[in-house]
């Protein structure tokens, strides 16, 4: 189906005073005389001398605005590594659903054995460069510390795996039984971005736990970007977790959640302030996100902010609501019922929705 040119034009374009619309951007004579525009200054050699002068000019950058280059590659942990190894976590975590490997009864154990091994490999070196990132930004430490401590952390992650797959199953019966919509629990595997955010939530926070710097962010912001669902990792998440349609949900670092909780989209659990120090700057590692307590239910748009936002236990908190203070256990809070108000010629008239 063809689309009239002037029906596409951008608010900009129809609102230039110096385009009316019988003369618009799309107009062949204007479109040609923009190509033809310019040619002048065209440099057939700008490869040979404008490279090397930008090139200077970006060097320059890097010295003006430190924090932005990593020039040596030492010590970082390469993030598409990262993100490889928490899509093996996932075929463990949830083998013959997430993955390409198609996976039976006859060969599971050949290829957690495989699998296990290889992230193993992996997640050491990656954990091992983030540990030494942040050691030599205090102070220079024997070479083989980070080392034997990367393989600790790692070994004790995947020794968790049992138990991270215990609360999982319950955050996907928790999606089930919460969500009328779903026909099955393999639908929800399947299909629902909750899974993804929690699954890497809990993998992440073991790893934050053990104090990894980096990797546990990389995975998190990762799922972040897929799934639209922001949950640091140091956040403290109980059982039977359930996010529902997930997008635009925050869960900021230092907040707590209890078991059987369920957020629709939208929900914010964030700070309220950040106070600073005698120089301005921010003050971090205090507790600045709410507490939540077990069975609560936070509808959508729904906006918690602030360490002093303790959530009671068996509280309905209805959608687009702003709460900066305590909540007694047993409460249901909704907004005012909002008034539609109708103007006629000769009176006006009033209901409620």
């Amino acid at each position: 189906m063809s689309t009239n040119p002037k029906q596409s034009l951008s608010k900009e374009c129809r609102e230039c005073k110096k385009v009316n619309l019988e003369d618009d951007c799309w107009n062949p004579d204007r479109m040609l005389a923009t190509l033809m525009s310019n040619h002048d200054k065209v440099e057939q050699d700008w490869v040979e001398t404008g490279v090397p002068k930008l090139v200077d000019e970006i060097m320059t950058s890097y010295q003006r605005f430190g924090g932005m280059d990593h020039l040596e590659g030492r010590d970082l942990p390469s993030k598409k590594v990262v993100i490889e190894v928490l899509e093996d976590l996932f075929t463990v975590l949830f083998p013959g659903y997430l993955g390409d490997s198609e996976i039976t009864k006859a060969n599971i154990k050949y290829h957690l054995g495989t699998t296990l091994t290889s992230v193993y490999a992996r997640l050491t070196d990656e954990v091992e460069r983030s540990l030494k990132y942040i050691c030599r930004k205090i102070r220079e430490c024997p070479q083989d510390i980070c080392q034997k401590r990367a393989h600790i952390v790692v070994k004790e992650l995947l020794e968790k795996l049992p138990e991270i797959r215990s609360m999982l199953s319950g955050d996907v019966q928790a999606a089930y039984s919460g969500d009328p919509a779903a026909v099955s629990t393999e639908e929800v595997i399947l299909s629902y971005p909750c899974v993804l955010a929690i699954t890497t939530y809990r993998v992440a926070h073991e790893l934050y736990l053990s104090g990894v710097p980096l990797i546990p962010r990389i995975m998190s912001e990762h799922i972040h970007s897929q799934t639209g669902i922001d949950i640091h990792p140091g956040a403290k998440i109980g059982k039977n977790f359930f996010i529902d349609h997930g997008t635009g949900v925050v869960i900021g670092e230092t907040a707590e959640i209890g078991d059987n909780v369920k957020l629709y989209q939208g929900v914010t659990l964030g700070a309220l302030s950040f106070p600073k120090d005698e120089k301005g700057n921010i003050i971090k590692g205090r507790k600045r996100h709410p507490t939540i307590g077990n069975n609560v239910v936070i509808y959508s748009g729904a906006t918690l902010l602030g360490a002093e936002t303790v959530i009671g236990d068996n509280v309905t908190i209805g959608g687009n609501v702003w709460i900066t203070g305590p909540v007694a256990s047993g409460t249901k809070i909704t907004i005012a019922t909002p008034e539609q108000k109708y103007k006629m010629e000769n009176h006006s008239l009033k209901s409620k929705f």
